[in-house]
């Protein structure tokens, strides 16, 4: 792979892993058990910059390109599922507002998401449509120089801690988007938690009781709401997620090396067992495959070509995909071990799951994939 990577970006992959590996990857089990993410990481988040690690410096974004935004999401992974997750949403809307928001909007908010002033999230999915996002029942109305919203939403990550909310509805049967600040009246949030995994994602149910907000608010136009405003965001989204797994695959695999090399039975290692070399073997050829994927698609998209959404649906399907038998083979070699929240494999194995699920469950990705490859 650091064939195929600038001096620019091995830097940054170097400087990400150390980051990562030093700040975030001691406290991922604490993210965990406490199912938040502390106030003290994002800001570290913020100095770093990773919070507008796409959008443009003038902003007060790093501006990366495709590839090593994947890198940063690669070793963002590797340490917390739930931190990248962050990131993940955060540039996401970020990019949703600086391709389609308006100059007043971009001026006022996306330096407030850069600095981490306010936390983002996506509000797209409701209780009842997911993968069905053209069928949201979410009400938009228009009251004189205001639109109004009535309605639910769930399963939308960081919504506890939001400060910012891209709300997706239907304006007389035309699906638009909205920027809605946290407190706006009649706006609640119910926190989600027990998760299976990602349990510091910090999931929310809103409800919008004829909340209100200036018609300025409106990213993009009636009627584009889905295509493309949402699908601007779903796309960082998906290319983030198939980055992230390959970092979780690849922890899982550090992880399963080490303690098959220090694990004996019956006199040896029990990585000199060519059931345990074969494991390992087709983890490690399965993880460079993945992050080929990846590769492939962020370079179409910094070409900025059509193929590039066919490229990040079958990346993120690749990898998600990879990461549940990785994480499984994991576990299995970690035997009873694998099963305690004392190694970090047990954690990879249940937000593996979740990887799955989110931006595009595995089935919806293979009915796109068959329609745009």
């Amino acid at each position: 792979m650091n064939v195929l990577l600038s001096k620019n970006q091995l830097a940054a992959q170097a400087s990400y892993a150390e980051f990562f590996g030093i700040k975030i990857a001691p406290l991922a089990a604490q993210i965990d058990r406490e199912e938040q993410v502390p106030e003290s990481i994002i800001k570290q988040l913020s100095t770093a910059g990773y919070l507008g690690a796409i959008l443009p410096e003038a902003c007060g974004g790093l501006n990366l390109d495709p590839v090593t935004f994947g890198l940063l999401n690669e070793e963002a992974g590797k340490a917390c599922t739930s931190v990248r997750s962050l990131l993940t949403v955060q540039n996401m809307v970020g990019a949703v507002l600086n391709r389609w928001g308006s100059e007043p909007l971009k001026n006022k908010f996306l330096p407030q998401l850069t600095s981490g002033t306010r936390i983002a999230a996506f509000a797209l999915t409701e209780p009842g449509h997911g993968s069905d996002a053209s069928s949201i029942e979410m009400q938009v109305t228009e009251e004189g120089s205001f639109y109004v919203l009535n309605g639910t939403k769930k399963w939308i990550s960081f919504a506890q801690i939001a400060g910012l909310f891209l709300v997706f509805g239907k304006l007389n049967g035309k699906i638009c988007s909205l920027l809605v600040p946290s407190g706006a009246p009649g706006l609640s949030v119910k926190p989600i938690n027990g998760l299976l995994g990602a349990r510091g994602c910090m999931l929310g149910e809103l409800h919008f009781k004829n909340v209100r907000v200036p018609q300025t608010h409106l990213v993009g136009n009636v009627g584009f709401g889905l295509f493309p405003v949402a699908f601007t965001g779903l796309d960082i989204g998906r290319y983030s997620i198939a980055w992230g797994c390959v970092g979780m695959a690849q922890a899982c695999m550090e992880s399963s090396k080490l303690y098959t090399k220090n694990r004996k039975q019956f006199g040896e290692p029990i990585a000199n067992n060519q059931l345990v070399k074969r494991m390992l073997s087709e983890m490690a050829v399965d993880i460079k495959a993945a992050r080929l994927l990846c590769f492939s698609a962020g370079k179409y998209m910094e070409a900025k070509k059509r193929e590039a959404f066919g490229e990040i649906l079958a990346a993120k399907y690749m990898a998600t995909k990879m990461l549940k038998s990785a994480s499984e083979a994991s576990v299995q070699l970690h035997g009873a071990n694998g099963l305690s929240n004392e190694y970090p494999v047990e954690r990879f194995y249940r937000d593996s799951k979740i990887m799955q699920l989110i931006e595009g469950s595995d089935q919806m990705l293979q009915l796109m994939i068959s329609k745009y490859n």
